[in-house]
């Protein structure tokens, strides 16, 4: 079966169709810069550019960077704030004509790594983390999510962690692979302290460069710290898998 995934961040608006049997992308994804502001219309009509690109029609999962219940925002850190309590699910179907199904950006990473990538067949806690323009997260337990988690605002030396650690802080402030990855080790710890989990999955646009800082990233158990199979790609299978079955 195949269905469209788009993935919303704070820097591009991305998408693919996807074969949610396999977890493979049908066709290169097509990507927009995020429009500034990023106000629901015009990110509205980003996501039927995609759609058009593609010339598709029917089913499909996008995702949000922020909290979503039953498809409504009620979060936008690193997207306008005209979105909390917007329907999204209503406001995409108008440009897009199918059913859709909104999920948070880093849930959708998650669910397609757990599915079928890198926390495949994984028991105990995971705990997928997102690095880009924020920090997105997603925690399971025995294969079942936990919807919404916000573990890129707990506090890291008085700060959110995704002001400390984000990709794009890490870009702003020119830091070194290894200078990143011992605040992100910092963070880390500070997640096993709350959670002990099984395996972290580092994922989002720094994942395609996991060989330049994975083995700088320390855990202070004996915790793994894996990267994410589908890097940049995950939150666009997530949402297409979660859509097979429209909300």
């Amino acid at each position: 079966m195949t269905i469209l995934g788009i993935d919303i961040g704070g820097t591009g608006i991305k998408g693919a169709p996807v074969n949610v049997a396999t977890g493979e992308l049908l066709a290169e994804r097509f990507r927009i810069p995020t429009p500034k502001p990023a106000l629901p219309n015009a990110v509205a009509d980003v996501v039927g550019q995609i759609a058009s690109h593609f010339k598709y029609k029917g089913p499909t999962g996008v995702t949000f960077p922020g909290i979503v219940k039953k498809n409504v925002i009620y979060s936008a850190a690193n997207v306008d704030h005209s979105w909390l309590q917007v329907d999204a699910a209503k406001l995409f179907h108008r440009h897009l004509g199918g059913p859709v199904t909104v999920v948070n950006d880093a849930d959708a990473a998650g669910i397609a790594e757990m599915h079928f990538g890198t926390g495949q067949g994984k028991r105990g806690v995971v705990i997928m983390l997102t690095f880009g323009t924020g920090i997105g997260s997603a925690i399971f337990h025995n294969g079942v999510l936990v919807p919404n988690a916000e573990l890129g605002h707990i506090q890291l030396r008085g700060k959110d962690a995704e002001k400390r650690c984000s990709e794009r802080v890490r870009e702003e402030k020119e830091m070194s692979y290894k200078k990143w990855a011992k605040i992100v080790s910092e963070y880390l710890a500070t997640l096993e302290k709350l959670f002990s989990p099984e395996l972290f999955i580092i994922g989002g646009g720094i994942s395609k460069k996991a060989d330049k800082f994975l083995p700088y990233l320390t855990a202070k158990t004996d915790v793994l710290i894996q990267p994410a199979k589908m890097q940049n790609d995950a939150g666009i299978i997530g949402a297409a898998f979660l859509a097979k079955i429209p909300s």
